[in-house]
């Protein structure tokens, strides 16, 4: 497909205007004149440099890839139809939308981006990471710069010990149930040669707990609403997880909170000043 630079120019100048830096987390400060965005925090939230931004609107540059595009669409918190739009302009065939798709649909990153004082994320079907704020990656640690097979927690769950210690002995047990028996209804759903299918004969191969679970043939398991957490720096957490799930595109938004008054809800607070810390 051919690209039009002066179509993609004007889609991505008209976009960048019309969002708030309210409406994607930003602080608006008090000396704003731009009426929207600024291109360089248009820049900044596709992760990419505000030269290459700017020439894009320009209509200069060389041909964006289909991962620079997509991250463009994801930065500029573009709906799914708008997103398709962009990747046409761009010269590309639109990726597939549905389960196994990564793209985040703009509702929900509103959401994560108006809660700062509770750690949330965003996670698929396969339990992959595809967005955290400041106090989740304080609670959890950064998981969404893993690649491959272990993207996913089930994956790493069953195949990297050390991905246990976060969270108590005593879930450990049905947490591993809980992932063996999400993996087969995510298999069923999805079908032969999905990302869960390849996933699940991933670990067939590798694990032999899951094999055990595998063969339980056990599906309907819910997570519980309460968690407990061993953070290496403050201790033992009791929270609880609240999910908004995303149908259109099989993602949940976690939130975890503590019972107001409690030691937990102390330490969340003390979690928000570390990760502060961390972030500078």
């Amino acid at each position: 497909m051919t690209i039009d630079r002066a179509g993609l120019a004007e889609f991505l100048r008209r976009r960048r205007e019309s969002l708030q830096p309210e409406d994607v987390g930003l602080p608006r400060g008090p000396r704003r004149r731009t009426d929207g965005l600024r291109r360089e925090e248009a820049a900044a939230l596709c992760h990419m440099s505000s030269d290459y931004y700017s020439r894009l609107e320009r209509e200069r540059g060389p041909k964006p890839s289909g991962q620079m595009i997509a991250s463009i669409a994801q930065g500029l918190h573009l709906s799914l139809d708008e997103r398709d739009h962009l990747f046409r302009l761009a010269g590309h065939q639109p990726p597939p939308r549905g389960g196994e798709s990564d793209y985040i649909s703009p509702g929900l990153l509103r959401v994560l981006d108006r809660l700062g004082d509770t750690p949330a994320e965003i996670v698929t079907e396969l339990g992959e990471t595809l967005r955290q704020n400041a106090l989740g990656v304080a609670l959890t640690g950064e998981t969404t710069s893993y690649t491959g097979p272990a993207r996913s927690i089930a994956y790493r769950w069953f195949t990297d010990p050390a991905s246990r210690q976060l969270y108590a002995a005593e879930q450990q047990p049905f947490m591993s149930r809980l992932f063996a028996s999400s993996a087969r209804q995510a298999v069923t759903m999805r079908g032969p040669g999905s990302r869960a299918a390849r996933l699940a004969d991933r670990l067939l191969g590798e694990s032999e707990e899951f094999r055990t679970l595998w063969e339980r043939h056990e599906v309907g398991l819910r997570p519980p609403d309460g968690k407990t957490f061993m953070h290496p720096e403050i201790g033992r957490l009791e929270l609880y997880c609240q999910t908004l799930v995303d149908p259109g595109q099989a993602h949940r938004l976690h939130v975890y909170t503590a019972t107001p008054g409690t030691e937990s809800h102390q330490k969340l607070q003390l979690l928000s000043v570390i990760g502060a810390q961390s972030m500078r």
